[in-house]
């Protein structure tokens, strides 16, 4: 079985290198010291969940993007095969109802909404590239 820490590190490892960046350049960039970035990429720190968010932002990955990426290896590792997530057994189903049968009370009121259409990282964000919105 592969430890998180141990996928963890691979796939920070992974992203760093591929941006060709030493660990001297992103432990500066994230506040964290090289030595224990470097023992964190070999998994051998288990890193907290701020010092993730802060070595992600330094690689301008997204941490729910980096969490997705170590889970689904973590699968491909310990079966060979992706398996579908078993629901939870103390959760009860939920019914859906069409809206056309659902009490008038119970309809949703249309709101304005925006959201961002084929948005980049936050890290464009911060560097003011133009992110298209959709109402």
């Amino acid at each position: 079985m592969t430890l998180l820490r141990t996928q963890l590190g691979n796939t920070l490892r992974g992203h760093r290198l591929r941006q060709r960046r030493t660990l001297r350049d992103v432990s500066g960039a994230a506040r964290v010291s090289l030595g224990y970035l470097s023992e964190v990429e070999r998994g051998q720190k288990e890193a907290s969940s701020e010092l993730l968010a802060s070595i992600c932002d330094a690689l301008d990955v997204e941490l729910a993007d980096l969490l997705a990426e170590v889970s689904l290896e973590l699968r491909v590792a310990d079966g060979g095969a992706v398996r579908p997530l078993a629901p939870a057994a103390d959760v009860p189903a939920v019914e859906v109802q069409p809206a056309a049968e659902q009490p008038a009370a119970a309809q949703p009121v249309a709101e304005p909404a925006l959201a961002l259409v084929g948005a980049p990282a936050r890290s464009a964000l911060r560097r003011g590239e133009a992110v298209s919105l959709a109402a």
